[in-house]
């Protein structure tokens, strides 16, 4: 299966407008759900150590949970992206290049400092 961002935009569309919903998919609305989707991916892993995550992820439900709420991120994302009028494959890649600017490598590996810090 074509794991394209464009296939999957494609699937997700086909998916909303055979129920009717883009009438509610407003840019502020898909904003919104796309922030209140992390928060709910987050809160899988609030409060938790790294020792605890693996653990968790050990066990099959919590894994699902996490994997429906990354998926319910990916949707709000590709269908704002498709609101928005932008390809998304496109802007990630041109924010790497501009990331690759602002971190260099001999400047960024092995720290978490911001760039206007390095």
């Amino acid at each position: 299966m074509d794991d394209s961002i464009a296939r999957l935009t494609e699937e997700a569309l086909r998916f909303r407008d055979a129920r009717e919903w883009a009438r509610f998919h407003t840019r502020k609305d898909l904003a919104l759900g796309l922030a209140i989707e992390a928060g709910e991916l987050g809160e899988l892993f609030l409060w938790r150590t790294e020792a605890e995550v693996d653990a968790a992820l050990a066990e099959p439900r919590y894994r699902e949970r996490v994997r429906e709420e990354l998926a319910d991120v990916a949707l709000f994302l590709l269908y704002l992206a498709h609101r928005t009028g932008t390809d998304l494959a496109a802007a990630v890649r041109e924010k790497l290049v501009k990331n690759d600017a602002k971190y260099p490598v001999e400047k960024a590996r092995g720290t978490a400092r911001k760039y206007d810090e390095l």
